[in-house]
């Protein structure tokens, strides 16, 4: 039987879901997830071998009306991963239903090839399902729908099959024993920020970003990861210290306990908060993420 290969574009607003279907989908933590908005910010890809297919899934920024340079960063990247896929996802939460920002979508994903996904089916009457699909249907043109529960797991495994079966012919891009091409560094600080938008409020986890300055293999087995978050103003940087460096130590801790399951060895982590007034507006912040604007 002839290989198939391909990729698979994972589109929304923010909060849709898509994180937690791509990790549900690989069967591991590739991308952060909270339940806040605009947590993801750069594209991810997810490696998926399913029977004879290799199937490349690009979890992408949630689609947004942009304001900083980051913001019109994040949405280019999501954008730019539509354009090169083989086949596109719009994955809507199916409480929310069509809000302004799935319309906006809809209205520009084109004749490409598209299907609908109404994710977080659990939290909704199914009598409400069957319109929310024909609405959408009438925003753009969908060849398939699948409705699911990324959280739990139901529909999920029909959407795999059928992906699988739509993926073109060709060889595998991919060794069959990857699961992404994301760096540990880059890993790391994801890891990190996640814990920032669990354990802050209001506009800190928005007005933050975080490097790896530092991942060292050490002899023993472990790794010393040492990172840098940025935060826009002073108040900020004392918000995430905390009394008596309380909160950044919770966030080290956690995130340290994360990575060490993730990367499979001891981490010692150590984390620094430093202000960097503007740092979403910088090209060198924006490239440490993976993005560039559109030209």
């Amino acid at each position: 039987m002839a290989s198939r290969c391909g990729y698979v574009a994972l589109l929304g607003a923010p909060n849709a879901g898509k994180s937690t279907l791509l990790n549900r989908l690989v069967g591991s933590k590739l991308s952060i997830v909270t339940p806040k908005p605009q947590t993801t910010r750069f594209r991810v890809l997810g490696v998926v071998l399913h029977g004879d297919a290799q199937i490349l899934l690009l979890d992408t920024p949630g689609i947004f009306t942009p304001h900083r340079r980051l913001d019109r960063a994040m949405v280019a990247a999501a954008w730019r991963s539509a354009a090169e896929a083989d086949l596109r996802l719009l994955v809507i939460d199916a409480k929310a239903g069509i809000t302004d920002e799935v319309r906006a979508i809809a209205a520009k994903l084109g004749e490409q090839r598209n299907w609908l996904v109404l994710n977080k089916i659990d939290l909704v009457p199914r009598a409400n399902l069957l319109p929310l699909t024909e609405a959408m249907q009438k925003l753009a043109s969908f060849a398939r729908t699948f409705m699911i529960s990324a959280a739990n797991g139901d529909g999920v495994a029909d959407l795999l099959d059928a992906m699988a079966e739509a993926m073109p012919e060709g060889p595998h891009l991919y060794p069959d024993d990857i699961l992404t091409d994301l760096p540990e560094r880059l890993l790391a600080a994801e890891i990190v920020r996640e814990q920032i938008f669990l354990q802050t409020h209001q506009e800190v986890p928005y007005a933050t970003t975080v490097e790896t300055e530092k991942f060292e293999e050490r002899k023993d087995g472990s790794v010393r990861i040492e990172a840098t978050i940025y935060v826009s103003r002073p108040g900020q940087r004392a918000i995430l210290l905390g009394e008596r460096g309380q909160r950044i130590k919770q966030i080290g801790t956690r995130a340290r306990l994360m990575l060490s399951e993730i990367l499979e060895r001891p981490v010692h982590l150590f984390l620094y908060v430093k202000e960097r007034p503007g740092w979403d507006e910088e090209t060198a912040r924006l490239r440490a993420l993976g993005l560039e604007e559109t030209p």
